[in-house]
């Protein structure tokens, strides 16, 4: 089963007891910022769930216990020799705090024995150093013999009581000193049976010494006995032959002069090998944006518009004014259009309302509680002998929330052969939205509106602070703020009116002589900026219109641009390290300190959007997010697979309704539901209309038609009412 690192890193704040930042990097050792409260792990891909559950224990024991203090200023002591007496202490002091940590060390020191992490299989315990052996006793002390001699055990009593660090230092200390004097012996035996060695070679005594008892005595005390070794003339290989049999002697150990713990040094190879190649090259977070500086308030646009489109009729007047085919209203054409669109809306207006009114009454009735009062129902007096239901009951309904609407519309170039339909469908829910008195705003991304303070150089001052490691906002990344609910009726009325004119002067099946604002022609697609800016739009509209529940609805037809992160580099011409842009890779992590979840960005190019997503749902639980993807047929089978794989009954099942109603809903996405619609049928809002002379055939065939087109609006509108009511 892969280890999930997300959940790793919960398992550190829970150990902890605190907000720990907690990275998972491809790093050699674990490392604790006792400043930042960084806890940085190694990702051991190839390290089983209880195994990474005991090396996660034991770094947050560090974490815990280890102080943050250069301790080489007072003591002279090789960093191994603190490393075992340390390990020892905070793995003793974190299984008293979580009394269930003693099982998994357990098994984790198991796993690691069996799979020889300490490289001990063939070694004779018994003959290595001290220090090697401590480190083995309590870290894997269960399952294998470990023995000390009366002198070494009183180690073994002050590791177990030692509370302190001070303590910690002095321990190590003393096993230092004497791992050295230990080594320092055998050092001198060593010189010892090398002047021996010599002395035999030079043919001196080396005859007198073959039936000595005192070398006898040697070789039963686990001495070396040279006298067995074989006997050779000049350089021969005496010596080295001697020095392997010492190495094996001592468990590794070489005749430096510092004592070293090689179990310890093996362990930590080891579990370098458990590292993964995939571990993340950097965590990115997301920026809080000066909504200020992104949102184009809702009357500096209709300033703009208004300005457009006197300009335009002074155009026309100064170009045509003489022409007999000059109409004074430039508008008639679009503002007809318009207004029929109006009037025919109204039914599927009052459809809504009237749905919305059915299913939130049955929801309340649902949810409605009955309870007894203590006063009697004269009515049900006769009732008394054979029942005690015979008081008067109350029924109390539940209160429903109050809920809001954010709408998000995707202003895109990509949009022109459907922004038109769209932007009816748009209208429909907000005439719905005023109608039932649910608060609204609708905002469009752009990357052409030109808003915000400018520097020196006419640069657009950034939404955010400039941040190593934070996700960069675009100078040109801009929300038009379209449409609110607290606009009167008749204004309201105004702007949707003007923004139709916009539209339609973009739409390339409607003739207008006129032209829309240069800053609100269609632009690429900031959707993942726009999702970042929502930690601040929604909060900040719950609040202003005192909402307990808030539906989200984007309404697009394409992808997001790629996202990128500020990153510095140091180049060579210059002192200072320089602030860069970078595009995310696919090895980076999103991190939210909020909410403690890490999202990886190991995705496809469309899947940061639903990382974004996920995000914004940990968030706010209390927001539901509706995608609305227009979708030309041709795209229609690869999005479909992109969410619903290439086999199953979801598969199935999304593709029967794309073929007969032209939609669909995709639940697996980051939205809460995803409806898919087609572009083409989106368009096909014909009204029942035939000729006075019309056959029965062209009767029937306008009547179907026009059916096709309110069909498909009235499941669309009837499932987003099902979501709000």
């Amino acid at each position: 089963m892969p280890v999930c690192h997300e959940i790793k890193s919960q398992l550190a704040k829970l150990l902890a007891t605190e907000d720990l930042v907690v990275e998972h990097k491809k790093v050699e050792t674990a490392e604790f910022n006792v400043q930042t409260r960084v806890l940085t792990l190694p990702v051991w891909e190839k390290a089983s769930n209880g195994v990474y559950d005991s090396l996660v224990a034991h770094e947050v024991g560090h974490a815990l216990y280890t102080p943050d203090i250069d301790w080489r200023e007072t003591h002279n002591i090789p960093h191994a020799f603190v490393n075992i007496v340390e390990d020892a202490r905070i793995e003793k002091l974190m299984k008293r705090r979580y009394a269930g940590l003693s099982k998994t060390f357990y098994y984790g020191y198991q796993e690691l024995n069996d799979n020889d992490f300490f490289e001990i299989n063939g070694v004779d315990i018994d003959k290595m150093n001290l220090a090697d052996r401590i480190n083995l006793y309590f870290k894997i002390g269960n399952y294998v013999d470990v023995n000390f001699s009366l002198l070494e055990s009183r180690f073994i009593k002050k590791i177990e009581n030692c509370e302190t660090f001070d303590e910690v230092l002095d321990i190590a200390d003393e096993i230092y000193n004497y791992c050295k004097d230990e080594l320092e012996d055998t050092k001198q035996q060593l010189n010892a049976s090398i002047d021996i060695n010599e002395e035999d070679q030079n043919g001196e005594s080396f005859d007198s010494g073959i039936n000595d008892d005192s070398n006898d005595q040697d070789s039963e005390d686990g001495e070396v006995d040279i006298d067995h070794q074989p006997t050779v003339s000049g350089d021969g290989p005496v010596l080295e032959d001697f020095e392997k049999e010492y190495d094996n002697n001592v468990g590794g150990e070489t005749c430096d002069e510092e004592p070293e713990v090689s179990t310890l040094k093996s362990l930590e190879e080891s579990l370098k090998k458990l590292v993964g190649n995939n571990a993340p090259s950097s965590y990115v977070e997301l920026p809080k944006v000066d909504l200020d500086k992104v949102i184009v308030p809702n009357s500096s646009i209709y300033k703009i518009i208004d300005q457009t489109w006197e300009d335009n009729i002074d155009y026309a007047k100064k170009m045509y004014g003489d022409s007999p085919l000059f109409d004074e209203d430039i508008f008639e054409t679009v503002d007809t259009m318009f207004n029929k669109f109006k009037k025919s809306a109204q039914k599927e207006v009052n459809y809504l309302v009237k749905e919305f009114e059915c299913k939130k009454a049955a929801d309340s009735y649902a949810r409605a509680t009955t309870s007894r009062t203590g006063v009697l129902d004269c009515s049900k007096l006769h009732n008394y002998k054979y029942s005690e239901d015979i008081f008067k009951k109350v029924t109390t309904l539940a209160d429903g929330k109050n809920h809001g609407l954010v709408f998000i519309l995707d202003w895109s170039g990509s949009m022109h052969n459907v922004m038109l339909d769209t932007l009816k469908q748009l209208y429909n829910l907000l005439w719905f939205c005023k109608k039932v008195q649910i608060p609204f705003d609708v905002y469009a991304f752009t990357s052409e509106f030109p808003y915000g303070e400018m520097d020196e150089n006419g640069v657009r001052l950034p939404a955010c602070e400039e941040v190593d490691g934070q996700i960069h906002i675009p100078h040109w990344f801009s929300l038009m703020h379209l449409f609110t609910g607290d606009m009167k009726g008749n204004e309201l009325e105004k702007q949707m009116k003007d923004i139709f004119r916009v539209v339609c002067s973009m739409d390339q099946n409607t003739f207008t002589c006129y032209a829309p604002p240069s800053c609100m022609r269609y632009s690429g697609t900031p959707l993942n900026e726009t999702l970042i800016c929502l930690h601040q739009i929604l909060p900040k509209f719950k609040k202003e219109k005192g909402l307990q529940k808030v539906q989200c609805i984007i309404l697009t037809d394409g992808e997001a641009q790629p996202l990128k992160v500020y990153k510095k580099v140091q180049r060579p011409w210059e002192d200072e390290p320089f602030l860069g842009t970078v595009h995310c890779n696919h090895n980076s992590f999103l991190r939210d300190r909020k909410t403690g979840h890490t999202y990886s960005l190991d995705v496809e190019w469309y899947g940061t959007t639903d990382v974004l997503l996920k995000n914004l749902k940990h968030n706010f639980s209390d927001v539901n997010f509706i995608g609305i993807r227009l979708l030309p047929n041709r795209d229609s089978g690869s999005f479909i697979r992109r969410y619903c794989g290439y086999n199953g009954s979801l598969l199935e099942k999304t593709i029967s309704s794309w073929r007969k109603n032209k939609s669909f809903t995709i639940k697996t996405s980051g939205y809460d539901s995803y409806f898919g619609l087609s572009a083409s049928a989106l368009s096909n809002d014909d009204e029942f209309q035939v000729q006075t002379d019309a056959t029965k055939a062209q009767i029937k065939r306008a009547f179907v038609k026009s059916l096709k087109g309110k069909k498909m609006n009235k499941k669309i509108l009837g499932e987003f009412i099902e979501l709000v009511a």
